[in-house]
């Protein structure tokens, strides 16, 4: 197909294999119509099953394999979510199989072939009634069709019918009596490229045409003759082939075979067509289809019955008036693009004069007067309603109609009622805005052409580019691989090879069972992870454990911080050495790179490695169930002990910010060592209602109300390149940028720059009490002194370290030594900062605090002076 159009005068365009939707859209701000606004695209995705409805499955996990009733959950192209009957609400036993292998049959059918039906075993201890439970089910109306479990039409989406090769008859554009046959030659997500019979050695541009297989013109073969249509071809092709030769493809045509699935599939979600009282010679606004580009005066030139009527473009030149196919269209009563009179003043758009009128201003009553003619009623149009999707500046994809091969990133420019406007992006030339009714046949929702495999032209790169708006800790931007399904589908497609053969081999992964009864550690959520699946494949290794994370990040507390313990360093990132997760979190999209194996071998090892990733028991999740007791004896664990004692102890950096605090950059600094530059954190306060929402700990990490989830190299991208925001009640403190805690009474003043440079030295102090200080200060009296003889601005790490062991906060210099705290982080940390950055609970926090608060005291009295 060529890309002629993508050629541009002194611009380069970007590269159609670098050409990114989620970039894009972020680069310009932008917005996509929603997926749902596309129904033509849905219903190609629809398989005639839906949830709710019922079918018998083979129980395969019991020796005899028996079959049971299960009700359908959610449907995702050819796979089916299936829940056992006898469950009820219960998702923890939900299972995903494939129509096209898994053994599945309508109500009823085990009885009719003797063959033996029990519930599995989870069933059996829910129901000890299962027979009553049987008889129930099978008494229900809801029984999936026969046919689509299985006949031909077995696990095939509406729009895998029509594969190339297949035949059809296309009905004539201005004469609904004639009809022609056509051959699919190709089938792209619905969008077929159909040879016209007869023409198999014409060049593909004048004897090919490419139509949504939903368009009213496409019928199955037989049809014409039902209908008692007249075949014949159309008359630029007459000239080609002597009648005798016509004949013979036509005779071709009448005998093809007729396909009852494919009939069904034809009529099945075809809207009825109302009867119309339009009469000819009555005038009306429209839209040429082979043209949409603006909106003119039309007349109603034959009426062929009550259902449809012609419509010719007016014109007033006389030079093609009495051509009854030039700018003639079929139409209906609830046909797009045609309107009332006056339609264009009252909406504020401009009317184009036909070709050949005399006055610069257009006036309905003088040209009605002029032709003698009057305009078709309101009555007779349809009530236009405004419930839509589109707005304008969103992004889609369209059709050129000037060269409908091609499609277009396309944005919308204006809405009105059910019509919008689109601009076309991608052009060598540039060309009107087109004008299309929402729900046109030739619009596509973004990344459906990468979706299907078609070639997107794609926009020129603008001269300017915009400045791109980033998070206050900017990530690091990685481009996602390209798509080759849809979002829902990409994670759903576990086909079971396994049970063809196709996947026997090193490159099938088995079952991936989730053991909901092991320790779930402190980023995941043990209730989320009680509510998934017991297992997900057999299947592809990469497809299976795609599926696996994407369960266990959305099962997180903060669904951000797992995909980041995940993702890959920078080095094997670089390399390609991985897939791309996403996550959601607060509102905001993330994803990153992420390692995953692809041979059954390795699979093993890599969920154990993985759940060691995440602080939780090995057991959690692989190819192995846990039925009883646990190996690793997980459930004596909680998560607090299990972090402190067996976890990571990886807690966020606090360190030294770059350039200290505002207050403090006339502070003495050392000499003769380089300060390694810190890594910038955010930490916010703490929702004390809301401590933890599983009963776990507050000393926890997941105990706190919000953490930050972008970190330095490592950090994700963020898919909507927004400033970070959080809630009134979520403020934001940053350690490097926020005032250091004020001590009472009163604040001190601002500290000046030290001339005189003293050698650092081990600081020396003392309390002016013998008994151990209690937390005074933060109950509004002031703190106990203590005397320093050097400045805290000049402290080690190991000066803090030997300070904190003077104190009863012992126990936790090894944090201040682990996250290398110096003087300078130390006067900024205040009680939300050691909660959240130290994970302490708050008793030993209001402790710490207290201590520091005494150093602050002392510096800003004696030091800061």
């Amino acid at each position: 197909m060529s890309h002629e159009l993508l050629e541009s005068d002194g611009d380069s365009s970007l590269d159609v294999s670098d050409f990114n939707w989620d970039d894009y859209l972020e680069e310009n701000g932008a917005v996509s119509v929603p997926h749902h606004a596309f129904k033509h695209v849905d219903q190609g995705l629809q398989t005639g099953l839906t949830p709710g409805m019922k079918l018998e499955v083979c129980v395969r996990s019991e020796t005899d394999q028996p079959y049971w009733v299960a009700t359908i959950i959610t449907t995702c192209g050819q796979l089916l979510l299936l829940r056992y009957e006898g469950y009820h609400d219960d998702r923890r036993a939900d299972f995903w199989c494939d129509i096209m292998t898994a053994d599945l049959h309508p109500l009823g059918w085990s009885r009719e072939q003797s063959k033996p039906m029990r519930p599995p075993e989870g069933v059996r201890e829910k129901q000890p009634d299962w027979e009553g439970v049987l008889e129930k089910a099978l008494a229900e109306k809801c029984s999936a069709p026969a046919n689509l479990l299985e006949g031909p039409q077995r696990g095939k989406d509406p729009v895998d019918l029509m594969s190339p090769g297949c035949s059809v008859e296309l009905q004539d554009s201005v004469d609904p009596g004639v009809a022609w046959g056509a051959e699919v030659e190709e089938n792209m997500g619905g969008r077929l490229r159909l040879r016209l019979a007869g023409t198999e050695r014409l060049p593909d541009t004048h004897s090919t045409l490419w139509l949504y297989y939903l368009h009213p013109r496409l019928h199955p073969p037989g049809w014409a003759k039902e209908h008692g249509c007249t075949l014949r071809p159309p008359s630029a092709l007459v000239p080609l082939h002597t009648e005798e030769e016509w004949e013979e493809v036509r005779q071709r045509i009448s005998n093809q075979p007729h396909d009852e699935a494919l009939s069904e599939e034809f009529y099945k979600d075809r809207p009825a067509i109302a009867a119309h009282c339009f009469t000819e010679g009555m005038k009306l606004e429209a839209v040429d289809p082979t043209s949409p580009f603006c909106i003119s005066p039309a007349t109603v030139i034959k009426v062929f019955s009550d259902k449809c009527f012609l419509v010719k473009m007016d014109s007033l030149r006389g030079d093609d008036s009495g051509a009854e196919g030039v700018g003639s269209f079929l139409c209906h009563r609830d046909s797009p693009g045609i309107f009332p009179a006056q339609w264009s003043l009252k909406n504020g758009l401009p009317l184009s004069p036909p070709p050949g009128y005399q006055g610069q201003d257009f006036d309905w009553a003088d040209y009605l007067k002029q032709c003698q003619a009057e305009a078709a009623p309101q009555h007779c149009f349809l009530t236009e309603q405004s419930d839509h999707s589109f707005k304008e500046a969103m992004k889609l994809e369209a059709v050129n109609p000037i060269s409908p091969e091609h499609i277009h990133v396309a944005t919308v420019t204006k809405v009105k009622g059910q019509h919008i406007w689109l601009g076309l992006e991608g052009l060598k030339q540039a060309i009107p805005e087109l004008i299309a009714h929402v729900d046109s046949l030739d619009i596509f929702p973004v990344s459906w052409c990468e979706t299907n495999g078609y070639p997107l032209l794609y926009p020129i790169k603008p001269k300017v580019e915009k400045q791109r708006r980033i998070a206050v800790v900017q990530p690091e931007k990685h481009r996602a691989p390209p798509k080759s399904t849809t979002p829902d589908t990409l994670r759903l497609q576990l086909a079971s090879q396994s049970e063809t053969g196709q996947g026997n081999g090193k490159y099938c992964c088995p079952k991936i069972f989730f053991n909901h009864r092991c320790f779930s550690g402190p980023y995941l959520n043990k209730g989320r992870i009680a509510e998934l699946p017991q297992c997900v494949g057999p299947g592809n290794c990469v497809l299976v454990l795609k599926e696996v994370l994407t369960l266990l990040i959305n099962s997180a507390y903060k669904p951000s911080r797992v995909l980041r313990e995940l993702q890959l360093d920078q080095e094997d990132r670089w390399h390609g050495h991985g897939e791309t997760l996403k996550a959601k979190y607060k509102g905001k999209s993330y994803r990153a790179t992420v390692e995953i194996v692809r041979t059954a071998d390795c699979v093993a090892e890599f969920c154990r490695k993985t759940c060691i990733k995440l602080e939780c028991c090995p057991n959690l999740f692989g190819p192995r169930m846990v039925l009883e007791r646990c190996s690793e004896n997980c459930s004596v664990l909680t998560k607090t002990k299990y972090t402190y004692y067996y976890g990571k102890k990886k807690c966020k950096r606090v360190g030294r910010p770059p350039g200290g605090h505002s207050n403090l950059e006339g502070g003495v600094k050392r000499r003769g060592r380089r300060r390694k530059r810190r890594k910038q954190l955010f930490v916010h306060k703490k929702r004390r209602s809301s401590a933890s929402l599983d009963n776990t700990p507050a000393g926890s990490p997941q105990g706190s109300g919000d953490e930050e989830d972008l970190d330095d190299e490592n950090s994700l991208s963020d898919d909507t390149g927004s400033e970070l925001q959080d809630d009134q009640d979520d403020s934001e403190y940053s350690i490097g940028k926020s005032q250091p805690p004020t001590p009472s009474p009163s604040p001190p003043a601002t500290p000046r720059p030290t001339r005189k440079r003293r050698k650092p030295r081990s600081p020396s102090y003392s309390d002016d009490e013998n008994h151990p200080p209690s937390p005074k200060s933060l109950r509004g009296e002031a703190p106990q002194k203590l005397c320093l003889d050097t400045s805290p601005l000049e402290w080690s790490v190991t000066d803090v370290v030997c300070f904190i062991r003077t104190t009863d906060c012992a126990p936790l210099a090894r944090i201040f030594l682990d996250q290398e705290i110096d003087g300078q982080a130390l006067l900024l940390l205040n009680l939300p900062t050691l909660q959240e950055c130290m994970d302490l609970k708050l008793g030993p926090a209001i402790k710490l605090c207290h201590h520091i608060e005494r150093v602050k005291l002392e510096f800003y009295q004696k030091f800061a002076t």
